[in-house]
Parts: C-alpha cells; sequence; structure tokens
C-alpha cells in the first residue's frame, strides 16, 4: 500500500474521491449505484465509520467521512 493512501490522523475528518479505469461509466444502471450504497451502508454499520457526505458520479465517487470514536480499527461486537 502506497504512503499517500494511508490515514494518519484517527480523529480526521477525511475527503476520499476515486474513479474507474479510464473514467468509463460504470455507475449509471441502479443495481451498480445500489451496490455502491450498500457498500458504504455495511460500512457505516459495522465498520464504525461515519459518513457526512456522499457524491456517486457515472465514473467516479467522492466521500467524506471519519471513524467513529477516532478508531478506524475499532470492530463493533455482536451482541446476542
Amino acid at each position: 500500500m502506497s504512503r499517500k493512501y494511508k490515514f494518519y490522523n484517527k480523529e480526521g475528518l477525511y475527503f476520499v474521491s476515486f474513479a474507474t479505469v479510464c473514467w468509463i461509466d460504470v455507475f449509471v444502471r441502479e443495481e451498480y449505484f445500489n451496490c455502491i450504497i450498500k457498500s458504504l451502508d455495511y460500512c457505516r454499520r459495522e465498520k464504525n465509520m461515519e459518513i457526512y457526505s456522499y457524491c456517486l458520479m457515472p465514473s467516479h465517487v467522492h466521500l467524506i467521512f471519519r471513524a467513529k470514536d477516532a478508531n478506524p480499527y475499532l470492530k463493533r461486537s455482536l451482541i446476542f
């Protein structure tokens, strides 16, 4: 993993943007769009990610988020 992709400030609010290869329009079908939304929801529920804003474009995604409780490695335990 490249050094520039690591999160050094555990309390930080991060802006992340990523694009598809060659900027190909991928997120144009509803099922592909829903796949990204479900993935973000999973990260929010299971990985304690606080999502402040996101923008899904046909070929790229913008995301503003932070780790809940300033701990990006904390996983919620399952309660039965």
